[in-house]
């Protein structure tokens, strides 16, 4: 395993950015240029420096909740990109057949929910101030008391909730109709999700702030953010763990790829930098998967061309993370060559050996490996013996690297210390036996009854063990408890 390292905060909040902006369908600049907007917002209405800080942190960790709620959304609207596309873009009948049968705010609150105490949980990991934390878990509230979930009023919401809503929706429908058509639909909202006063602000100066952010460059967008008081170092872990959390099954993958890598680094007898970075990119591979709906990645059978396509352009988006994220390039890089292939047939690519680094070589090794042993909606796990084997017939026949394959293999045939072993001592401190058996199933998408039925017990029981890991984790949802239980080792 890799040696405990941390990135800055600020660094670990841009991935997440731009993987929120993929969940959502939007362009990987949105929550970057919406930060922007916020912040021009805020001082404009006459709001004081650190209100103006709390406001870029808010916009660009808002959509950090998106992955967790991701396979609801798919089940409502089937496609969960798509559909949340529309929705921010406010096209009609976005709800689709939920909306038509006037179940879209009991179907959608839920989901909030899940959305809201996640992304404040993600920025109470990262160090971040109560303020940020506090508007992000009320980051859907309304100022006319109709927002989700609490539908709380608008003297019991932080102002920063609505100066971040409303600079999106700028950013958005400015992008998608134009500004004239932006401001009527704005103004639509207005003493509704956000109030008057701070509408009439924005129109007064939409203009100026979005021909001034047009003509900037990135880097000179990115300059404010520089001086936020984010550069605490942070576990990069996190970044891992909310991409994992897109897919249910996924649960702990990204952790174990990066793992497997490092190790087998360290058997390579590669030296500590070539190792940390392996490590991060291992963590980081799956970044652009976020580009890809949760319909796609749970077909149970083949994929058609199209949708083959999408998926080929996953390392693709990976690898224009690294573009946004300046001191993450490098892993951005290296993560972005996962699916590459040394005789040419990976994608995106079609690198082939001589292109391929050491570093790439040992990741698309290790990512297999892992992939290869976890189930999948199109096939069950495979034994160990069974993935070695595909391992090695890859490597035979010119697709990995055949040093990287065994030091793969002998690391695991010498039984280095399983995740499971690592995270005995934490577990045992927290939850019970029982419960972290439990935990460890919901965490991968099981339902309660499916989770009774595997253990062999009854539904109320583990109801009762579910509960009990919530209060101890101090969360009311699923995904958050995930979330949790990944950070602290538990599963």
């Amino acid at each position: 395993m890799a040696d405990v390292s941390t990135i800055r905060a600020l660094d670990a909040v841009k991935a997440l950015a731009f993987i929120g902006d993929l969940s959502m369908g939007q362009p990987t600049d949105h929550s970057l240029r919406t930060s922007w907007l916020a912040a021009r917002l805020a001082a404009a209405a006459g709001h004081d420096d650190a209100l103006c800080g709390v406001v870029k942190e808010v916009s660009l960790l808002r959509w950090s909740g998106c992955t967790a709620n991701a396979s609801g959304f798919s089940e409502m609207l089937g496609d969960d990109i798509g559909g949340r596309e529309a929705m921010l873009a406010m096209r009609p009948g976005w709800g689709g057949a939920v909306e038509a049968q006037g179940q879209l705010e009991a179907t959608i609150t839920p989901l909030a929910q899940i959305h809201c105490e996640v992304s404040g949980e993600i920025a109470r990991m990262l160090g971040l101030e109560g303020a940020t934390q506090s508007a992000l878990r009320h980051i859907f509230e309304a100022w006319d008391g109709g927002g989700l979930p609490q539908k709380l009023d608008g003297a019991r919401v932080p102002d920063a909730v609505f100066l971040v809503a409303l600079a999106g929706d700028l950013e958005i429908l400015s992008r998608v109709y134009g500004l004239d058509a932006a401001q009527k639909l704005i103004a639509q909202k207005a003493g509704h999700k956000y109030p008057d006063a701070l509408a009439r602000v924005a129109f007064a100066q939409a203009a100026d702030w979005l021909a001034e952010l047009d003509e900037q460059s990135a880097a000179g967008r990115d300059e404010p953010l520089d001086a936020l008081p984010m550069q605490q170092g942070t576990a990069p872990e996190i970044i891992a763990d909310v991409i994992d959390l897109k897919l249910p099954w996924m649960a702990g993958y990204s952790r174990r790829v990066a793992e497997a890598a490092a190790s087998c680094c360290a058997r390579l007898g590669f030296d500590e930098d070539v190792r940390h970075a392996t490590y991060l990119a291992g963590l980081i591979h799956g970044m652009g998967r976020m580009a890809v709906s949760n319909a796609i990645w749970n077909t149970s059978g083949r994929l058609s061309p199209a949708a083959w396509e999408k998926v080929r352009l996953v390392p693709y988006w990976t690898a224009r993370a690294g573009k946004q994220i300046g001191a993450l390039a490098r892993e951005s890089e290296i993560a972005s060559q996962a699916y590459e292939r040394l005789d040419g047939s990976g994608y995106f690519r079609g690198a082939t050996g001589a292109m391929l680094g050491r570093e790439a070589r040992v990741l698309a090794a290790a990512a297999s490996w892992v992939a290869l042993r976890s189930p999948r909606p199109w096939r069950a796990a495979l034994s160990a013996d069974e993935a070695a084997a595909v391992l090695k017939e890859e490597a035979a026949a010119g697709r990995f690297d055949a040093d990287s394959v065994h030091a793969l293999l002998s690391d695991e045939k010498d039984g280095h210390e399983s995740v499971a072993e690592r995270v005995k001592p934490a577990r045992a401190a927290l939850l019970s036996p029982r419960e972290a058996e439990v935990l460890r199933h919901i965490s991968q998408g099981a339902s309660n009854k499916e989770v009774a039925k595997t253990l062999q017990m009854s539904p109320s029981t583990v109801r009762t063990h579910v509960e009990s890991v919530f209060r101890k984790l101090e969360c009311s949802t699923r995904a958050a408890a995930t979330l949790k239980a990944s950070t602290l080792r538990l599963i």
